[in-house]
Formats: structure tokens, C-alpha cells, sequence
């Protein structure tokens, strides 16, 4: 699965897209300025709690707050 897929899987399941998960992200205290302060566990359990996320598509959320990946990302 690409990466735009997914984001397009999360936003189907979700109705959020990337700012969304930044901006819930920013609020939660995961980050402080749009740095990731915290490990991918954190990030993972919250989006598979509040979201019913799967391990894979919480990771795609991991990688678009800690930079690894961007919206543009393939």
C-alpha cells in the first residue's frame, strides 16, 4: 500500500486529514511547535484507541508528525 493510500484509507475511516492529526497532535502535547516530543507508542495508542486505527495506518500517521513523511509522500 502506498502512502497516499494511507491517508486516503485514514480520511475515509477518520474525516481527518494530515493538519487535522497535526493540529490533535499539537493539542494533545505529542508536539510543541510541530516537533514530535514523544515516541511512536504514544502516537500509535492514541490513534488506536480514539480512532480505531490499525498498527499500519497509526505507523503513517507516526511518520507524517515526526517528518518522515508529508502529505506529498508517495
Amino acid at each position: 500500500m502506498s502512502y497516499q493510500a494511507y491517508l486516503i484509507t485514514i480520511k475515509q475511516k477518520t474525516g481527518k486529514g494530515p493538519a487535522d492529526f497535526r493540529a490533535m497532535a499539537e493539542e494533545k502535547g505529542f508536539t510543541k511547535s510541530g516537533e514530535l516530543v514523544v515516541k511512536a507508542t504514544e502516537i500509535t495508542n492514541w490513534l488506536k484507541a480514539d480512532f480505531e486505527l490499525g498498527h499500519g495506518h497509526a505507523m503513517a500517521i507516526y511518520a507524517l508528525l515526526k517528518g518522515i513523511k508529508n502529505e506529498d509522500s508517495v
